[in-house]
Parts: C-alpha cells; sequence; structure tokens
C-alpha cells in the first residue's frame, strides 16, 4: 500500500474511533494552557491536571504568578516532576509575558518558543489548542507511532513531523495529533504490544516490525533462541 493511501485509511479510522478529541490539558486560556504544557513534561496529563487547579487559584495570570517565589510555585508543581527548572521557568516567560507581551500570550510561534522552558513541541500545542492555528506537535510517542505505521523513517521528531505534514491535509492537522494521541493511549502502547492485534498495526506495519517487536517483548533467553532460529532460516 502506497504511504499516501496508508495516510488517508488511518485518518478515516481515526475520525471513526474519535469524532470528538478534546484537549487532554484541562485549561482556561492560553496562559494556562502554555504552563500545563510546560509542566507536561516527563509528566501525565491526569497529574498535571490535579496540580494546575492548585497553581492557578493561586495565580491565575502571569502578574499573579509574579507575585509568588520560584519556591512558592515550586511547593505546588514538585509532584510532576522536574520541579526546580519548571517552577524556575514558568517564573521566568511570565516575567517575559508581562514586561513584552501585556500579560498576553504570544500568537507567533517564535515568539513562543523564545520563552524559558518552551520547545517547538510545547510551541505548537498552544498554537494549535489555544489559537486554532494547523500544527502537528509530534512527541516521542507520536513519532514511534509514526514509525510503526510506516508513515515516517524518520530518526527524529523533526522530520517526522514534516513527514506526517506532507501527508495529511492542513486543515486536519491540529485533531489528528490528538486523535492519535488518544490512539496511542488506548491501543497502541509503547511495550508488550501485539501489533497483529491492533486496529491500525496490523495492516498498516510491515511484517519485519511486527516480528521485530514479537520478539523484543519476548523473555530475553526466549527472543535471543528466536533471533538464533530467524538469523539460521535459508
Amino acid at each position: 500500500m502506497r504511504r499516501a493511501d496508508k495516510a488517508r485509511k488511518i485518518q478515516d479510522l481515526l475520525e471513526a474511533l474519535y469524532p470528538e478529541v478534546p484537549v487532554p490539558l484541562a485549561h482556561a486560556d492560553p496562559y494556562s494552557l502554555l504552563v500545563a504544557v510546560l509542566l507536561s513534561a516527563q509528566c501525565t496529563d491526569a497529574r498535571v491536571n490535579q496540580v494546575t487547579p492548585l497553581l492557578f487559584a493561586r495565580a491565575a495570570t502571569p502578574a499573579a504568578m509574579l507575585e509568588l517565589d520560584v519556591d512558592d510555585i515550586y511547593q505546588i508543581i514538585k509532584p510532576c516532576g522536574l520541579g526546580p527548572r519548571k517552577s524556575r521557568n514558568i517564573h521566568d516567560l511570565s516575567r517575559i509575558l508581562v514586561d513584552q507581551y501585556g500579560g498576553e500570550v504570544p500568537r507567533e510561534l517564535s515568539a513562543l518558543e523564545a520563552l524559558p522552558g518552551v520547545g517547538h513541541k510545547t510551541a505548537q500545542v498552544v498554537v494549535a489548542q489555544a489559537f486554532e492555528t494547523p500544527a502537528f506537535p509530534v512527541d516521542t510517542h507520536i513519532h514511534r507511532l509514526a514509525s510503526r505505521w510506516g508513515l515516517s523513517r524518520a530518526r527524529n521528531v523533526e522530520q517526522t513531523e514534516k513527514d506526517l505534514k506532507a501527508l495529511f491535509p492542513r486543515e486536519r492537522w491540529n485533531r489528528l495529533h490528538l486523535q492519535i494521541i488518544f490512539f496511542g493511549r488506548e491501543h497502541c502502547p509503547a511495550r508488550y504490544h501485539d501489533l497483529t492485534q491492533c486496529p491500525i498495526c496490523a495492516w498498516a506495519a510491515t511484517k519485519k516490525r511486527i516480528e521485530a517487536e514479537r520478539v523484543m517483548n519476548l523473555p530475553k533467553k526466549r527472543a535471543a533462541k528466536d533471533r538464533d532460529l530467524t538469523n539460521d532460516s535459508p
């Protein structure tokens, strides 16, 4: 199957499975979304959604956040992990928003990426979900699924993003980003995944990929034996 045909089939399947795609991170405005996405690095969305109501009850705007000490922020957000760095970044970016943008979150990708702690993926999530600007944020999970499904052979998320943008219509990028995330969580986990039983991997993954992941998920001794048998076969 051609990659473009595969992409169309995947798009139709995801649309059928997820006709409604709520934003996983609870937020009230672009600022609360920006902070929530920053907190989500190496942390689950569920944990972030437990922490942010406590944080925004104390400081719902950049100006209010500056009234808190960095340690005050840290004490609230430390369950999210990487607390010292995240608390400093939240305080510093709030200062920039107040000083340079009148307390508003900029809409431009380049301006967002210049904020402390805000990388390319975080900036894309904000423009997509807060401002409805077409974007295709690619994290390690989407990168993995794109590889499994044969939509990209890229070795990094940057190239995977380019490949996916070339395959899917621009007006669908924001929805597809979320649909792939939901599908990965419900049907296509990183480990101990039987690709032959997956609604997409079963037909989109190559036989080589299916076998490689099957062997990878076996106990070490069994996996080594299976690899030896494969290498010895004519």
